[in-house]
């Protein structure tokens, strides 16, 4: 046992031995030459090919960076894509989820208040019946009653207005035709003017200078509705027509009666001179004389046809009046008929609910004996 203690006595400083000297030695040596092997290598940017100018303007080099740009461009569209799809899906998964939860919600709400109105005491308003029939039931009725008030309400109101805009329509149709009238009675007054005063223009230098024509024209021909009036017009015409006549001063051939009529107007018009003087005055009252005959003739004609037309056009207005009236009657009983066809129907279907409920009532009270 003594022996074991001892070679472990000098194990250890035999150990402790040479890590002293292995220290002294590092610090005689602390500073060592280090020999650093440098690699040589070429990098590709030293190469002439790959150079700026020339790998700007290398095709194969723009074919790989246009093949690049493609194939990135076509996964950032499909990328795109995918994330529109997936939007959409969850954006409608969102939808569907909102749409059961208010679903959800308003079956809970209906349910809480269809339990809430079940209670001992059952009436006849709380009694369940089938959803059809009671949707069907209270749509007809509802629309029956709704019908009845509102045709009861419609119909006078049809009738009312109907007859206030009839009103409104004869007066303004009255004063129409009236007015039309009006203007084609003035209308046929100017015919009637113009043709009386050419007739008595005609008749006048007729009976007073004994002519039927005036040059080449005969005096209807020669006369029109614009210069039937012209004093100097007719008064010129008539005394070339006398001078054409080769007429002598108080003689004359029996061929020319104008010979013998115009020296007999010095006798009437005492204060004129001249041949021309004396027919320019003859012409002058028998202007005068036509323009009296053809205003009486117009005013003649005007009343005539303005009271003509108004009582045809007040016939007129009266009979589409009248059918007016024949339909707006006509109308009001159908609406009458309709709601009384309504009225009936919503008595009948209240009947049949009420008899329902009646039995309904008795059923429940035999099952609660």
């Amino acid at each position: 046992m003594k022996f074991n203690y001892f070679n472990i006595t000098l194990f250890s400083v035999s150990l402790n031995i040479l890590l002293l000297s292995s220290q002294v030695y590092n610090e005689r040596n602390h500073i060592l030459t280090l020999h650093n092997t440098t690699t040589v290598s070429r990098v590709l940017c030293e190469c002439e090919l790959y150079a700026q100018a020339n790998y700007d303007n290398d095709p194969e080099m723009k074919a790989v960076m246009q093949d690049f740009d493609q194939q990135m461009s076509q996964r950032f569209r499909e990328y795109d894509e995918r994330m529109i799809k997936n939007r959409q899906k969850c954006k409608d998964q969102c939808d569907k989820d909102i749409q059961k939860i208010i679903l959800k919600d308003k079956i809970e709400k209906e349910l809480k208040e269809k339990l809430a109105t079940l209670e001992t005491n059952i009436n006849t308003k709380d009694l369940p019946i089938c959803e059809c029939e009671k949707s069907l039931t209270d749509k007809v009725e509802k629309g029956c009653l709704g019908c009845g008030v509102l045709g009861s309400g419609i119909a006078p109101n049809v009738g009312l207005f109907g007859e206030v805009v009839l009103g409104a329509w004869k007066a303004s149709a009255l004063v129409t035709a009236k007015e039309l009238a009006e203007k084609a009675g003035a209308a046929a007054g100017e015919v009637a003017r113009i043709k009386a005063g050419i007739e008595a223009v005609i008749s006048g230098l007729t009976s007073e200078f004994g002519i039927d024509k005036l040059g080449l024209a005969t005096l209807e021909s020669f006369f029109n509705e614009t210069n039937y009036m012209k004093e100097s017009l007719i008064s010129h015409s008539v005394y070339m027509q006398y001078e054409e006549s080769k007429c002598v001063f108080f003689g004359a051939g029996p061929e020319k009666p104008i010979c013998t009529l115009v020296p007999q107007k010095f006798l009437v018009h005492t204060n004129v001179y001249s041949t021309q003087e004396v027919i320019g005055a003859t012409v002058k009252e028998i202007v005068a004389n036509s323009e009296s005959i053809s205003g009486m003739a117009a005013e003649k004609a005007i009343k005539e046809t303005t009271t003509a037309l108004t009582a045809q056009n007040t016939g007129a207005v009266n009979a589409t009046y009248a059918s007016s009236q024949i339909v707006i009657v006509a109308s009001i009983v159908a609406i009458l008929v309709i709601v009384l066809v309504m009225v009936i129907i919503y008595l009948i279907l209240r009947y049949r609910r009420k008899k329902k409920m009646k039995k309904k009532l008795q059923y429940i009270k035999l099952l609660k004996k």
